[in-house]
């Protein structure tokens, strides 16, 4: 929501609050080119290592979710709301009563077919919702849950860096397909893109940690914020289509985190430029559509809680679906129980993202979800490797791919979540027995630049995110924009039905473990030349 525009003499400048409205910061729409800092070093975005360790803890603390029976966080003082078509005004709020003395129905949000029922913090969202789940006039109810993210060109680190591109056949793609999904866009639902030159004003508050130590209010900041030079540097700003940000509610979906940065690089990174790393579509049109709140987006007042709702996800896709994105990216996920397709109305379960994405495909949008990176987490009650809740239901939806990760040596990636649900196979990383050769490498922030939260109260200073460098993530998320950018070369050829697009990367799958078939590699591992001469083509 835009509280104030005004032109002064830096540029346009925006006024903008945040979904708590607690959040203000202003966007100043000048700012410097990036630096470039080349390939960095360190597995500060990997499992297990001291810096994830403490982002997650810190996470944790500065967190307003519930947690619920089974572990799962959800947010306090509202519920998601399905009413049956046709129901009456009145029957609505009989029903809400009937559920919650505190129940209020909020005015419906946009790109929603939903509503949201607020109620007092104190309540129970669970019992809430399963009581009003029970109630006539109500299709579904469920609690809020907390999505998070789920970590031969001639360009210079393509052949050093880049195990993953080769690893999925990709140069003799090119060659089939050169335009690299010219005419196409793909939403990118995520943390943001790193897509314009900016600054931002902004009032950094105190905080504490998950020890309880006191971070210091560092007062009003002007933060640099810069365009990854290489996604949409050397006259590449075109390429960015009706962005849009969920969890500022504004038009500005900027990365404070640097996940969907790295992401949309492997969809579609500038390749052939002489420069960094390649894309997999470099070509594609980018669509950054931020549905998940980073660290900063939470101490700059914008967010309650690290990552994003299942309100804001289901949005977030009708959204993408009705501005022209025809392939979705989702590089997220959460864990739940198994028995979503029989069981809708389990609290941990989520008929608000599977509406919205039966909605997508019915636009003609084919949308690619990860498999999930807890095959070592145990969730109670739902135990080791639990179930991925959206890459579950991506496998009841001809058009919507659950991807599993593999490492270079095309096994199973050690983290990557496995199951019935699990559909296809990509490149996702692994530092175990390869440590950072084994690490997908994109163009994303220079953490030790952005992430000062970090650091010990004493040295915590203002970030800054114009410094940028070839960094290493592993993930399911890692592996997701592999299919995707797969997905838009497809459907650049001619390829434009979801169902069809699905059919043709399971057939084309390179077949890894047990023959056929299996609960951890899907159909096999996404070939690109392979499912674009599955049309025929002849190269």
């Amino acid at each position: 929501m835009v509280i104030a525009t005004c032109l002064v003499a830096a540029g346009l400048v925006l006024d903008v609050s945040g979904q708590t409205a607690v959040g203000v910061r202003r966007i100043v729409e000048a700012g410097l080119s990036a630096v470039e800092a080349g390939v960095i070093a360190g597995e500060s975005h990997t499992p297990g290592s001291r810096e994830a360790l403490k982002r997650a803890r810190l996470a944790d603390a500065l967190s307003q979710d519930r947690v619920g029976r089974s572990g799962i966080r959800y947010a306090s003082g509202r519920v998601i709301v399905k009413f049956r078509d046709q129901i009456a005004g009145g029957s609505q709020l009989e029903a809400i009563r009937s559920a919650s003395p505190s129940g209020a129905l909020a005015p419906r949000a946009p790109h929603a077919d939903f509503d949201i029922v607020t109620i007092d913090p104190v309540e129970d969202p669970e019992e809430v919702a399963r009581a009003l789940g029970q109630e006539p006039a109500v299709e579904y109810a469920q609690v809020v849950h907390r999505i998070h993210a789920l970590f031969v060109p001639n360009d210079p680190l393509y052949a050093s860096a880049q195990w993953n591109l080769p690893m999925i056949n990709l140069e003799k793609a090119w060659d089939i397909q050169p335009q690299a999904g010219s005419s196409i866009t793909v939403a990118v639902l995520d943390t943001g893109i790193a897509y314009k030159n900016i600054t931002l004003d902004v009032t950094l508050k105190s905080f504490r940690d998950d020890e309880g130590v006191l971070y210091p209010a560092l007062g009003p900041q002007s933060i640099p914020y810069s365009a990854a030079p290489q996604l949409v540097g050397s006259g590449h700003s075109s390429r960015i289509v009706a962005p849009h940000d969920f969890i500022w509610n504004d038009d500005s979906p900027l990365d404070f985190d640097g996940h969907g940065t790295h992401v949309s690089g492997t969809i579609g990174q500038l390749t052939n430029d002489g420069v960094g790393t390649a894309g997999v579509a470099f070509n594609v049109k980018l669509m950054p559509v931020k549905v998940l709140a980073s660290m900063w987006d939470v101490i700059f007042g914008a967010a309650r809680s690290e990552g994003g709702s299942d309100d804001q996800i289901a949005r977030g896709i009708r959204y993408a679906a009705d501005n022209g994105a025809k392939i979705l990216n989702m590089s997220l996920g959460g864990s739940g129980p198994p028995n979503c397709a029989t069981a809708p109305n389990n609290p941990d379960c989520s008929p608000v993202i599977e509406a919205a994405l039966r909605y997508a495909v019915g636009k003609g949008c084919f949308v690619v979800v990860a498999g999930g990176n807890e095959f070592e987490d145990t969730v109670p009650p739902y135990g080791k490797n639990p179930t991925s809740v959206i890459a579950e239901i991506a496998s009841r939806i001809k058009g919507v791919v659950s991807v599993a990760a593999v490492d270079p040596a095309k096994g199973h990636a050690y983290y990557s979540s496995t199951g019935s649900y699990i559909e296809i196979a990509a490149p996702g990383g692994s530092q175990r027995g390869f440590s950072s050769s084994g690490l997908v490498r994109q163009q994303t922030f220079d953490f030790d630049r952005t992430d000062t939260f970090l650091l010990p109260p004493s040295q915590y200073h203002p970030p800054r995110f114009d410094i940028f460098g070839y960094v290493g993530y592993i993930g399911t998320s890692m592996a997701t924009p592999h299919v995707a950018g797969v997905a838009a070369m497809l459907m650049q050829q001619g390829v434009t039905d979801p169902a069809a697009i699905e059919d043709l990367l399971e057939r084309t799958a390179v077949d890894l473990g047990a023959p056929g078939r299996d609960d951890t590699f899907g159909f096999g591992l996404v070939d690109a030349r392979a499912a674009l001469r599955g049309l025929g083509l002849a190269k």
